[in-house]
């Protein structure tokens, strides 16, 4: 089973690989989340989504749904 951005928990770290929704991934690679990128999870909000991801150089805010779409290598 592959791991996605979702599995993290704050200050593990993962390479992004690809991706599982094709429209998902366009907007998420206008925001820097490439493949071959590193990204690490910062934290979640209180009631757990949505989380904040450092990529980048900067914090990124993601839904649960969408941090589920990006497979690491």
């Amino acid at each position: 089973m592959e791991r996605s951005a979702a599995d993290l928990s704050p200050g593990q770290k993962g390479m992004v690989k690809d991706f599982t929704d094709e429209y998902i991934s366009l907007k998420l690679m206008e925001m820097g989340v490439l493949p071959g990128t590193e990204i690490e999870m910062r934290f979640a909000a209180p009631l757990g989504d949505p989380i904040c991801v450092h990529v980048s150089g900067y914090a990124l805010s993601l839904r649960v749904e969408e941090a589920k779409t990006i497979i690491l290598s």
